[in-house]
């Protein structure tokens, strides 16, 4: 098996290249909507690249809704033209790394949507999963110390409680670009203080209480910060 040792840029290079070298295998072998592709350990060796490669980008193109990978059974492509299909794939390699304005844009989108959706949907096993989040956060604050994981790992808890799988994956895609940024940023030194410990507890709260208008007000009232710099309005 080949294994790769590469820079982000050459990563994300070489996942562009398996990319077009799927789609040049798909318009070859004139397959179609519901064929099968050849096995990871196939396509490893066909493209000379690692299995992980090979799966993030087989994750990708399904994420954008182009294959889809049944366990047990392989990847096949979905229900959509080949002319359609490669067109897609074109844009998808043309899209640029997000800023990350946008990335804290799209959180905050995201997060009003998903902490509604919690309130309504959410289980005990979500809420377990969310006070251990809260808990964490809050001996991390009080001990004064780097918090930020622990504060996204909370929100990441609301998302999964939100019964939306795409919207949780989404969190999940842009979390990582999140926590690196941060701290570059200076965006999150408010968010971070004893604060936010209550708001964190209010949203929580709000939640267990399947109170969905009022957990939506408390996530609002807690990116306030968040707002600011994306918006530069005060809320």
């Amino acid at each position: 098996m080949k294994v790769e040792t590469l820079t982000k840029n050459e990563k994300e290079s070489l996942l562009n290249h398996v990319i077009i070298e799927i789609k040049n295998l798909i318009n070859n072998k004139n397959l179609e909507p519901g064929d099968k592709l050849p096995s990871e350990r196939m396509l490893c060796e066909k493209f000379e690249v690692s299995r992980g490669t090979i799966r993030e980008a087989i994750q990708k193109l399904e994420l954008y809704g182009l294959v889809k990978s049944i366990p047990q059974s392989g990847t096949f492509i979905a229900n959509i033209g080949v002319i359609a299909m490669n067109g897609m794939i074109d844009d998808i390699l043309d899209l640029e790394e997000p800023e990350f304005k946008t990335l804290v844009e799209t959180r905050i989108l995201l997060e009003l949507k998903t902490t509604r959706l919690a309130a309504l949907r959410r289980t005990e096993e979500d809420l377990v999963a969310m006070k251990k989040a809260l808990d964490a956060f809050e001996q991390k604050v009080l001990n004064g110390e780097n918090a930020v994981q622990e504060d996204l790992l909370f929100h990441l808890a609301i998302a999964k409680a939100c019964g939306n799988s795409t919207m949780n994956t989404f969190m999940l895609i842009i979390t990582p670009e999140i926590i690196t940024n941060f701290g570059k940023y200076h965006v999150c030194d408010a968010a971070l203080t004893h604060s936010a410990i209550e708001e964190h507890a209010q949203i929580y709260e709000a939640i267990k209480d399947q109170n969905p208008q009022l957990a939506k007000k408390r996530m609002k009232q807690h990116f306030k910060e968040l707002y600011k710099y994306c918006y530069n309005v005060e809320l």
